[in-house]
């Protein structure tokens, strides 16, 4: 999951510039007189689609790679093995995110490219497979070799499977320039985009709060519901987003609300409809059995699946300050070390290091992690908080046309950016711990 999210934060630094620049223009072509998308005085209306692309498609990855990170994460401990191949799952994770920097024009295959150029993004579109399919392996062979407990949770990270191996065979598919023209536009690209946004990221988030809902508040959510609830999401996904993709080979645009009669689209979308409903009753299920839990579930202890990471050896909820000293640790399964004889020494979870003279934290050597200083912290401060409100303020005078007061939050932000980031003397210092 770690390796999933900096993937997605290092993304989001290069993507969303792209699209804040699209919005900038569209602002200056309507308010300004500008002509940066305006085909009739010069303009490339297709610069908008590449900009939001560039954007939109890292975006995808942005947000299904932390929760593909949550099922690396979490299988092994239902498993009772640790992850097979992690370190090429690691690799695909990132290469996932690169190459889908390089994805974005198979959103426009269909708007007069040069072939060539069309040829290049198809290729890359089906590499991407790759990566992801190395994945797939890794968790379909840590469940061959483990020994499997299907709990709610792991109900929930077996269905993410499935789903995204439908979600990708049909993204593969889109990804070949005839089958895109044919498809694009059509209700086969919802379906796809709905295993995508709910199959691969809504199963896993669900199934990580059944993982952690106990570490976060001390109770465990009930089993027996919880499993009706999976059930009753799988189900009721499928038969509505399966059933998209068979619509959308029949022809059905997308986008549009009604159709004429006749068409053969009516009992699939039917279907549809049915598919939707049982989804939205699952997921209702699904806050009932929180709420339920909340007040009444089981009382958990600090480890009640067994798990092997860090966060599960303190006491549940954890207590405010998290660890009373700095661990040491000293393999990927801290608490597993007896059992699975991994690392080279032991990791050392109940002395260490006390950080207690307000806000520190350790700095380490670069090659073997040993801490060797204590870095002074910033104090809490709002002034984060005042800084996005003037922000806000300057990008609403400037939507509105009230320019006074744009100048004003603008000029206020810098002013607190100023403030924020001033050096102060206590942040920074050094304290060596040896000497």
């Amino acid at each position: 999951m770690i390796w999933g999210t900096l993937s997605a934060n290092a993304a989001g630094m290069l993507v969303v510039p792209t699209v804040s620049v699209a919005c900038f223009f569209l602002w200056m072509d309507r308010n300004f007189g500008t002509h940066f998308f305006e085909a009739q005085r010069g303009g490339q209306p297709l610069l908008w689609q590449h900009l939001f692309w560039m954007f939109a498609h890292p975006w995808v990855y942005m947000i299904v790679l932390p929760a593909m990170g949550i099922v690396s994460d979490a299988i092994p401990t239902f498993c009772r093995r640790p992850l097979v191949g992690y370190t090429a799952v690691v690799l695909s994770t990132v290469l996932t995110q690169m190459i889908g920097f390089g994805v974005w024009l198979h959103h426009m295959f269909t708007t007069g490219l040069p072939v060539l150029g069309l040829s290049f993004f198809g290729a890359t579109s089906l590499l991407i497979t790759i990566p992801s399919a190395v994945q797939v392996f890794s968790w379909v062979a840590t469940i061959w070799t483990g020994r499997p407990v299907f709990t709610t949770a792991m109900l929930f990270f077996t269905g993410f499977i499935v789903l995204f191996v439908i979600g990708g065979v049909s993204g593969f598919m889109s990804g070949a320039v005839p089958v895109d023209w044919e498809l694009h536009n059509t209700y086969f690209i919802v379906g796809h985009i709905h295993y995508v946004l709910i199959g691969i990221n809504l199963f896993p988030v669900i199934g990580a709060v059944y993982y952690w809902f106990p570490k976060i508040t001390g109770r465990l959510l009930n089993e027996t519901l919880g499993k009706i609830n999976f059930w009753i999401m799988f189900v009721g996904f499928n038969v509505g987003f399966f059933t998209m993709h068979i619509t959308g080979l029949m022809g059905m645009p997308r986008r549009l609300y009604t159709y004429p009669a006749g068409l053969g689209w009516h009992v699939p979308n039917l279907i549809t409809t049915i598919g939707a409903f049982i989804l939205a009753f699952g997921i209702l299920l699904f806050f009932i059995n929180v709420g339920y839990s909340l007040k009444r579930g089981a009382i958990a202890g600090p480890n009640p699946w067994d798990a092997h990471s860090l966060e599960w050896s303190v006491s549940s909820p954890p207590p405010p300050y998290n660890f009373a000293v700095i661990p040491s640790v000293a393999s990927r399964h801290p608490l597993w070390e007896d059992r699975i004889g991994e690392g080279e020494g032991r990791s050392v979870l109940d002395r260490g290091l006390v950080l207690d003279d307000h806000h520190e934290t350790l700095g380490v050597s670069v090659f073997d992690g040993v801490p060797d200083m204590i870095f002074k912290m910033p104090s809490p401060t709002y002034l984060p908080l005042l800084l996005t409100l003037c922000i806000s303020a300057g990008f609403a005078g400037l939507i509105s046309h009230i320019w006074a007061i744009s100048y004003a939050g603008l000029g206020l932000g810098v002013l607190v950016s100023l403030i924020w980031l001033w050096p102060r003397e206590e942040v920074g210092q050094r304290e060596l711990l040896h000497g």
